[in-house]
């Protein structure tokens, strides 16, 4: 049998990956390898702590933020999303609740519609100029005008919006930036110290440019693409070895209490067309007991999963639109498809 670094080595190799690749379990490397450039222009290769976009991933960060403030007893699950939006955003039906918003469960109109079969996640898709979007309250403009799916908690529909709403609610409910609560409530106790949303226009260094192929062979960056700074719904920058903390100290309780992350982590429903079982922040395996956060933006592959049981976990990230996928297969085939690891 083929190892894993010769699997994904071959694999990196035929399409041309850019990224890291990383397995451990309880917090030891068992693999670890950067494919490909951070910076083309500059030719700056990518290393296993470089600094990657995790695009939808930034979800569970903006979930656990509204958890733990939950827990403090600043919101409930069944708060309303009316009760702090007050005037703002008069589409969304006032019974949506932050449980419904995490659940994917509210039904209201999308900015960002991943149903749209006609979506092409490289086109420019925002009708804002993206260095407007950069806080909570700079986002009421794109969010405002969209038609509902359907009443509050009677279907589910994967929903941009209701990430973006969750980190509104976050703000005014607790009277803190949405990026300090994150940073506070949720990489401070993780021990996350290379994560953080950042400026696409003034990226540190160690931080991967993301890329969108332009034809011919041609890459551009995804600057105009995407907000400035992400929030709610995308935008976070994190490396390797900041996911596998993460998840140790989600399981280890240091984020949330025990109870909050076993309910988060709880499925609540099967994700129609798809082999994935929802819960609040979080997807997980279809039969197994393994929770994964994924993402995909203009420039931006991503995908981490977690064994709870065995403490493995493995990661994939991307500077470029489809380049995690391809390179997870031997993963996947290996430690969540039942094949021998």
């Amino acid at each position: 049998m083929t190892s894993l670094p010769e699997a994904v080595d071959a694999i990196a190799d035929e399409h041309g990956f850019s990224g890291v690749v990383s397995v451990d379990r309880g917090g030891q490397a068992e693999f670890a390898r950067a494919y490909g450039l951070a910076h083309r222009a500059h030719a700056i290769p990518n290393t296993v702590d470089t600094r990657f976009a995790i695009a939808s991933g930034a979800k569970a960060l903006t979930a656990l933020a509204v958890v733990s403030l939950i827990d403090d007893g600043v919101l409930t699950l069944g708060t309303t999303a009316r009760s702090l939006l007050r005037d703002d955003l008069p589409r969304i039906d006032d019974r949506v609740t932050v449980e419904q918003l995490l659940a994917h469960r509210s039904g209201i109109g999308d900015y960002l519609d991943e149903d749209d079969e006609e979506l092409d996640v490289d086109d420019y898709l925002l009708a804002v100029p993206m260095q407007q979007l950069a806080a909570p309250e700079d986002y009421i403009a794109v969010l405002d005008g969209h038609a509902a799916k359907f009443p509050p908690g009677e279907g589910f529909s994967y929903c941009n919006a209701g990430y973006v709403v969750l980190a509104l609610i976050a703000e005014r409910a607790s009277g803190t930036p949405y990026h300090e609560l994150v940073r506070t409530r949720v990489c401070a106790p993780a021990r996350m110290r290379d994560t953080e949303f950042l400026r696409s226009d003034e990226l540190p260094d160690r931080t991967a440019l993301g890329y969108v192929p332009a034809g011919d062979g041609r890459w551009r960056s995804n600057v105009f693409h995407l907000p400035v700074r992400g929030v709610g719904d995308g935008g976070a920058y994190t490396t390797v070895a900041d996911m596998s903390a993460f998840w140790r100290a989600l399981f280890a309780g240091r984020i949330v209490p025990p109870r909050w992350a076993a309910e988060m982590v709880r499925p609540r429903q099967d994700v129609p067309g798809e082999r994935l079982r929802a819960g609040l922040g979080f997807f997980l395996h279809q039969t197994r007991d393994q929770v994964m956060l994924m993402g995909q933006d203009a420039g931006v592959s991503f995908m981490s999963v977690h064994d709870p049981a065995s403490a493995l976990t493995y990661t994939v990230v991307s500077n470029t639109s489809a380049g995690a996928w391809p390179v997870l297969r031997p993963l996947r085939e290996r430690f969540s498809d039942g094949s021998p690891g």
